[in-house]
């Protein structure tokens, strides 16, 4: 087999493990590459049936437009159930980086979110799409990866998966995050993505966008409210230049950057990939103050 043949039946073995030895399991979904490679793995898995479990949408209400719109287009073509969880308290709150800091604003919006969503609905297990590549905290997950009864990992009490065995039993309280693709690379999501001819967001795509520079992030200039509410960081439109840019990871607005970028197809996207010497998460200001965070 291919090497990416070998990945994928590694990915499915795990998602059929989960499903027949957990009772209420969940697929987390982000609108990104990672997660519709996951979904395909998925679907894979339990072919000719739809895969057994639902997807989980945590809402920080900061996501790009782009992204709601394929995410509501693409699981509707699938017949997916969708659950959309938001942490209405915070985001009532008006919960902002620019006000909280990058580490309570995602501690609010996304880990208390998923916490209590995962709490609502009973589910036991919750598929990620984290990779061990993408940065220093996730290289140290398993693919169970055992959570205690505050949602909490602690890279101690990690069980140990030889020969491909999985303990799946967990103790009171106690819930497990499972990463199938926790053995792949960006490029081979990538290779995968083309393989398989999976659909994706266009923010992926380079194009011609109006941006301005944030800290050392380029942000698209339509965006400037949501990154930069109330104009503190005075940037007007003798800020804003023209540059061929793409999103290499998706997050929430105020936490992603976009990159320099001439590729418009995913050919161009995997020859970059080849070439890049840093991580696809560069522009992520969340993983520069929340290395340690694991939700």
């Amino acid at each position: 087999m291919t090497h990416l043949k070998q990945l994928e039946q590694e990915s499915i073995h795990v998602m059929r493990e989960v499903v027949a030895e957990f009772q209420n399991p969940v697929m987390l979904y982000s609108v990104g590459k990672d997660s519709a490679v996951m979904i395909r793995l998925a679907q894979k898995a339990f072919h000719p049936g739809r895969f057994p479990f639902p997807l989980l949408h945590v809402d920080t209400g900061y996501k790009f437009p782009e992204m709601y719109a394929f995410r509501d287009e693409f699981t509707a073509a699938l017949g997916a159930r969708l659950i959309v969880e938001r942490n209405e308290e915070w985001i009532a709150k008006g919960a902002h980086p620019s006000t909280l800091g990058n580490d309570k604003c995602c501690q609010m919006l996304k880990t208390r979110g998923l916490l209590d969503a995962l709490a609502k609905h009973g589910f036991d297990a919750a598929f990620g799409g984290a990779r061990r590549d993408e940065e220093k905290s996730r290289a140290k997950e398993r693919f169970f990866s055992v959570r205690d009864e505050f949602g909490q990992w602690d890279p101690k009490t990690q069980r140990p998966e030889l020969w491909n065995l999985y303990i799946a039993e967990l103790g009171h309280g106690e819930s497990v995050r499972v990463f199938p693709l926790s053995n792949w690379t960006e490029l081979d999501v990538w290779q995968y993505i083309k393989l398989e001819n999976i659909p994706l967001v266009p923010l992926y795509f380079a194009q011609p966008r109006r941006t301005v520079e944030v800290g050392g992030i380029i942000v698209p200039a339509e965006y400037l409210d949501t990154v930069d509410p109330g104009g503190k960081l005075g940037l007007g439109e003798d800020k804003v230049v023209e540059r061929r840019c793409r999103f290499r990871s998706l997050g929430c607005i105020p936490c992603t950057g976009a990159v320099e970028s001439d590729a418009t197809d995913i050919d161009a996207i995997i020859a970059e990939v080849v070439a890049a010497r840093r991580s696809e998460r560069e522009n992520r200001l969340i993983d520069l103050t929340l290395s340690l965070i694991h939700i």
